[in-house]
């Protein structure tokens, strides 16, 4: 909450050759009910000295002064980084060059002759002076939560990516390994039992344990794709495949080469996002056709995925608890990318991921593949 001026001692340095004004200046300031502390300078060299100690609330300065002018006082102020209102009361200068002064920066200009304003301009110009350090402040303050929330997004990206690492680590050696032994043992009851019943359960279970060997291997590419070992296009181009076959929607996949080049966490972005983009498709879209299209033109990888379906409605993309849509925006940032999101009701939607290859991405992915 800012201060009002008048219920606190204002430190005022005057920068003032005549000591009959000065007194004017003080006897116009009491007479607005202000209370102050003033200190009269009139060389440019005490004016200098008294700034860098940096302990005025406000300069008030005449325009001009021996062998130099405010504009030369309002050059040193200018520089510092929390400098005061400056000022300028005076009677020597016209409107015109008055006006110049305030485009430079000073807070306000006030002929002598109308001194019975000055309280009020002096209060004005503080009240301004301090709601702009707050906003300053707040606007400072808000760039470093932004900074911090943007590298806890890449942190628990990383983390994500591990743990999916992990997990999948775990299915392969684990869970794969015990189903695979168990469904070769069930098989081997199956052929050599003479019960008919004992051997048709052994079957039934050979075969839901053929589905369940299934069903940890999806597990695990979706957690930790190898195909991606393969390339980025045969990666997607696996997304696009396993799509179509679960969801009977055909989709056409294009790219500008067969093979793309591009950094591991960057591949990784690309194809987490066209993941995210395809289940978001098979959840809420139900389009007739999807179009996936994969290029590196200009130095720009981009991966467009589009479907033809109902379409988001705009008050979607920015609710509170679109963390689908938002999570794509933060991964795409921790490699320096950006993501577009398209769409109108009943016409469809374009889900576009746009990366620098020269960009400096994160250590999501090579995290990840450790």
């Amino acid at each position: 909450m800012v201060q009002k001026s008048s219920d606190r001692l204002l430190a005022i340095l005057h920068l003032e050759d005549s000591e009959a004004d000065h007194g004017l200046m003080t006897l116009a300031l009491k007479r607005g009910g202000l209370s102050f502390s003033a200190l009269r300078v009139d060389t440019l060299e005490e004016f200098q000295e008294q700034i860098d100690r940096g302990c005025f609330d406000i300069v008030l300065a005449d325009y001009r002064l021996p062998g130099f002018t405010a504009l030369d006082a309002w050059s040193y102020v200018a520089q510092k980084p929390q400098s005061p209102p400056f000022i300028l009361v005076s009677g020597a200068i016209g409107e015109t060059a008055a006006v110049d002064a305030i485009r430079m920066g000073m807070a306000d200009y006030l002929l002598k002759d109308d001194l019975q304003r000055l309280p009020h301009v002096v209060e004005r110009a503080i009240e301004v002076h301090e709601a702009r350090n707050a906003r300053e402040q707040a606007v400072s303050e808000l760039a470093v939560s932004e900074r911090r929330l943007s590298e806890l997004a890449e942190h628990l990206q990383l983390s994500i990516e591990r743990e999916r690492a992990s997990i999948a680590r775990e299915i392969h050696d684990d869970i794969g390994g015990a189903l695979t032994a168990v469904r070769f043992d069930v098989s081997w009851i199956a052929r050599h039992s003479d019960n008919e019943a004992m051997r048709k359960h052994a079957i039934s279970a050979a075969e839901m344990l053929h589905h369940a060997i299934g069903a940890s291997q999806r597990i695990m590419m979706n957690l930790r794709p190898p195909v991606l070992e393969q390339g980025l296009v045969a990666a997607v181009q696996w997304l696009a495949t396993g799509f179509e076959q679960r969801t009977g929607t055909p989709v056409q996949f294009t790219s500008s080469r067969d093979t793309i080049p591009a950094s591991n966490d960057i591949q990784l972005v690309a194809y987490r996002t066209a993941q995210e983009a395809l289940t978001n498709i098979s959840k809420h879209a139900n389009p007739s056709k999807v179009t996936i299209d994969l290029s590196d033109q200009e130095g720009v990888l981009t991966i467009e995925v589009s479907d033809d379906g109902v379409g988001i409605e705009p008050e979607m993309l920015s609710k509170p608890r679109a963390f689908g849509l938002r999570g794509l925006q933060e991964r795409a940032r921790t490699v320096g990318g950006w993501i577009d999101i398209s769409s109108r009701p009943g016409q469809g939607t374009s889900v576009i991921l746009s990366v620098p290859l020269t960009a400096a991405g994160s250590s999501v992915a090579q995290g990840a593949h450790q």
